[in-house]
């Protein structure tokens, strides 16, 4: 019989998942609660199941006889994966130990301090509040994601506002309160486990908006291999190899955010799976391996078959490579265009964050993104003739057939 695989989260970058799996001839079901997810219209079932129903989820798994359960992008995935895994006792690349350090950012920070990885500097809401700690600082949940409860404050006032703010935001009330890394460079790695032995597939250099638009919280475009590459090869890289390695961890994807400040990497945002974006399908198109393939062989049998990632992959081959995210103005989508991409070799994937229809609101995170486009380039001035094509061309427009892009990402800016 043909195995099946239970997908959690049906978000476009799960597509991949879907894919691979159709590729190696096994059933995919894909789950959570919404009827229109974009991996649920392309794989062989759907079910109506959030993820964090995890008795529900065991339950289905076992009248369906499920094989094996994936989630390989999605942040809220992670520990009801490991949990809904444990209960059926099906692989899973993660431990709850493994989970629980690659997700409680407090957690993660100590990890990092016993492990000789540098971290942002940390106040506690008692320093912050009594004047202990220099302005400007940076509120977050202990467990946000996509800029979601985050503030950067420059008085007292703010501080307070963005306390609650934060807090409200937080599903246990847990707060962090950092030094703001102005003026330093927004850094990301990527690793591919299998076996134990890690493979580098991925750094980033991360671009935000600007402060004067409010989106200084989001990521505007990630650009790859990051020009920090070799520096991180020979000062942090084998710090933070030895603390996964310390961690037990021994198959699957691991990820970082952090800074590059004046020669040191400071990690503050960690995840036991990718980044939320296209980029693996990049790696696949310059070198013709399909990670979701292991993801999908590592689920239904416990390891990663004959998948492996390259040794000196993370340069690709010289390329460069690019993950754009266009934003939009508040407004009612009436028309869009240029979003059909499929003549262009460049673009590796476009996927779309609005409808005609969709009502966008002023919430300054990643709600305020148009779309999000990977691209491989062959080279920096290549990709940024690309990039500022794609934005000339990618238009979304509102009711009374006003432009609603609102604010272009300068390509000077991409060293």
């Amino acid at each position: 019989m043909m195995k099946k695989l239970l997908i959690l989260g049906g978000t476009a970058q799960q597509i991949k998942l879907v894919e691979a799996a159709k590729k190696m001839g096994v059933y995919t079901i894909v789950t959570d609660y919404l009827v229109d997810s974009p991996a649920k219209k392309v794989a062989d079932e759907a079910w109506m199941l959030n993820i964090k129903d995890v008795d529900q989820i065991v339950e289905r798994c076992k009248q369906e006889q499920v094989n094996g359960v994936i989630c390989g992008y999605i942040d809220p995935c992670q520990r009801p994966y490991q949990q809904i895994c444990d209960a059926l006792d099906l692989p899973c690349y993660g431990t709850k130990d493994q989970f629980f350090y690659m997700t409680d950012k407090h957690a993660f920070k100590k990890m990092c301090m016993e492990n000789g990885v540098d971290v942002i500097p940390e106040y506690t809401e008692e320093e912050a509040l009594s004047g202990q700690a220099e302005f400007p600082l940076f509120v977050k949940p202990v467990d946000s994601r996509g800029s979601r409860g985050q503030s950067v404050c420059y008085t007292t006032e703010q501080l307070e506002n963005a306390i609650n703010f934060a807090k409200s935001e937080s599903s246990n009330g847990d707060i962090l309160i950092e030094k703001y890394m102005k003026g330093a460079h927004e850094f990301q790695v990527t690793y591919f486990f299998v076996d134990g032995e890690p493979y580098l597939i991925r750094t980033v250099d991360s671009y935000c908006g600007s402060e004067e638009n409010h989106l200084e919280k989001v990521v505007a475009c990630a650009v790859s291999p990051s020009r920090f590459t070799d520096e991180y090869l020979k000062t942090a890289h084998q710090n933070v190899v030895k603390m996964f390695k310390a961690m037990g961890y021994k198959n699957g994807p691991i990820f970082m955010q952090g800074f590059e400040d004046n020669g040191k990497f400071r990690f503050f945002d960690p995840g036991l799976r990718f980044p939320g974006v296209d980029y693996e399908r990049v790696y696949t198109k310059e070198f013709g391996i399909d990670l979701m393939e292991a993801m999908v062989h590592y689920a239904l049998e416990g390891n990663c078959g004959s998948v492996k990632p390259l040794e000196d992959g993370v340069n690709l081959n010289g390329k460069r490579a690019a993950v754009l995210f266009p934003t939009l103005k508040a407004g009612k989508v009436a028309k869009m265009q240029g979003f059909d991409r499929t003549d262009n070799c460049k673009v590796v994937s476009l996927i779309p964050r609005c409808e005609i229809g969709s009502e966008i609101s002023w919430s300054y995170d990643v709600n305020q993104r148009m779309a999000e486009v990977d691209i491989l380039c062959a080279d920096t001035e290549d990709l940024k003739s690309e990039i500022s094509k794609l934005q000339d061309s990618m238009l979304v427009f509102d009711e009374l057939g006003n432009n609603m892009q609102y604010e272009k990402f300068s390509v000077d800016r991409i060293l």
